[in-house]
């Protein structure tokens, strides 16, 4: 396949749009096309809802295995062989899924995927934006996620499509080829020229320079940045939130249903909170360089468990249930750019592919657990009411461990 003979882009928001492409068609084929494919799958392979939910958490297990290797391959400069390799990798991955008859294959397809997962999603291509873009990184991560935060917008319906038009596996088929078409030859085209040392590090807020990244030149071992109890503090506050994103989405429509209310509003919310994600991350690169960087840091997560005491101690009324969409909606949205860059900020932007790396598996352990434990947490009497208040727990002492967190890395060092 020939290759574009222009010269890749080089300035921060076309690099960064350019490489949002791939995410929007990365995310809706793995991330999103997955509860689609559930219903068809146990009705052809005879599997129970629990055999096929394993799959996925076998998938997030395995992205957080190989996380750490992809983490020091970008740092060492070798990003355009990983997201290129990763494109092939999941469309070599979602071809042999069209091909299964078995619940080994099944679960086999989606490790292997969720290997793929690992070099080709946000984290990969936030580190090397922090590695190509210096103390700019954190608006090129707010670029990236404006398509990715549309990828359920656009495969949710478009995979509904064809999987009634042709049937899951022709579907698969497709998406494959959307990986080689596009994703694999927009990833060796823009990712040539890869620094091969991380620049020096400059503060991102410009009126208050970080300790952590003053202090944090590229040749410092990745270990003397382990033992800072930020790193442990940021992996803790990480750990909870991806909890937290990952279970509610899951049992958002049970939940609302028990509720009582109104069908559409059951439907409406959870495709209302979508739309708000993506206009809380455009308020961010618009009004960015207005707030300061750490206060935004600190009360943007906040958002979410404050979301959630507002639907809890509302009582379900539609006032609260508003309330709900619209805190829960923005803080989402944009507590994937803090999550994308708590650790360049506060740690080091030279060693970010590999400390991301570090915290893969107990975050990919939270994402797969997450879920379970609200569904555990669930009965009769009760409905969801103590999984809301295990989930507003855990937001909480998240959040109370980033203040942290940013409190130890600004502390004035002598």
């Amino acid at each position: 396949m020939p290759w574009p003979r222009c010269a890749p882009p080089r300035r921060l928001h076309t690099f960064s749009l350019c490489l949002s492409l791939p995410q929007l068609i990365s995310w809706g084929s793995l991330f999103y096309t997955f509860s689609l494919l559930m219903g068809p799958l146990e009705a052809e392979l005879g599997l129970t809802r629990a055999q096929s939910s394993l799959a996925f958490s076998l998938a997030l297990l395995a992205e957080g295995a190989g996380a750490y290797a992809v983490g020091r391959w970008i740092d060492a400069g070798l990003e355009r062989r990983v997201m290129a390799l990763g494109s092939l990798w999941v469309a070599a991955g979602l071809w042999a899924h069209s091909q299964i008859s078995s619940l080994a294959g099944f679960y086999a397809v989606w490790v292997w995927l969720g290997v793929g997962m690992a070099a080709t999603l946000y984290n990969p291509a936030f580190a090397i934006v922090t590695r190509r873009f210096g103390q700019e990184f954190r608006r090129a991560v707010i670029t990236i996620t404006f398509l990715g935060g549309l990828a359920s917008t656009v495969f949710i319906p478009l995979v509904s499509w064809w999987i009634a038009l042709w049937g899951w596996r022709t579907s698969l088929q497709l998406l494959a080829l959307l990986q080689l078409a596009v994703c694999l030859p927009l990833h060796l085209w823009l990712l040539q020229g890869a620094p091969r040392a991380h620049p020096a590090a400059h503060p991102t807020n410009h009126t208050t320079a970080h300790p952590a990244q003053a202090h944090s030149p590229a040749d410092v071992a990745l270990r003397t940045h382990l033992r800072q109890p930020t790193f442990w503090l940021l992996t803790l506050f990480l750990v909870l939130t991806m909890a937290l994103t990952s279970a509610l989405p899951v049992h958002m429509i049970e939940l609302l249903g028990e509720a009582g209310l109104p069908a559409a509003w059951v439907v409406g919310i959870p495709a209302t909170i979508g739309v708000l994600q993506v206009f809380g991350r455009l308020l961010l690169f618009v009004f960015e360089r207005r707030w300061d960087v750490h206060t935004a840091n600190r009360w943007i997560p906040a958002l979410l468990p404050i979301s959630l005491l507002v639907l809890v101690l509302g009582g379900w009324q539609p006032a609260a249930a508003l309330a709900f969409v619209l805190l829960y909606g923005l803080g989402n949205g944009m507590i994937t750019i803090v999550k994308g860059t708590a650790m360049a900020q506060y740690v080091s932007a030279a060693h970010v592919g590999q400390l991301n790396g570090v915290v893969g598996v107990p975050i990919a352990l939270a994402r797969a657990a997450a879920p379970s434990i609200v569904g555990l947490l669930w009965s009769a009497e009760v409905g969801y009411q103590w999984g809301l208040w295990w989930m507003t727990a855990a937001s909480l002492a998240g959040v109370a461990a980033l203040w942290t967190a940013q409190a130890h890395a600004l502390r004035p060092r002598h």
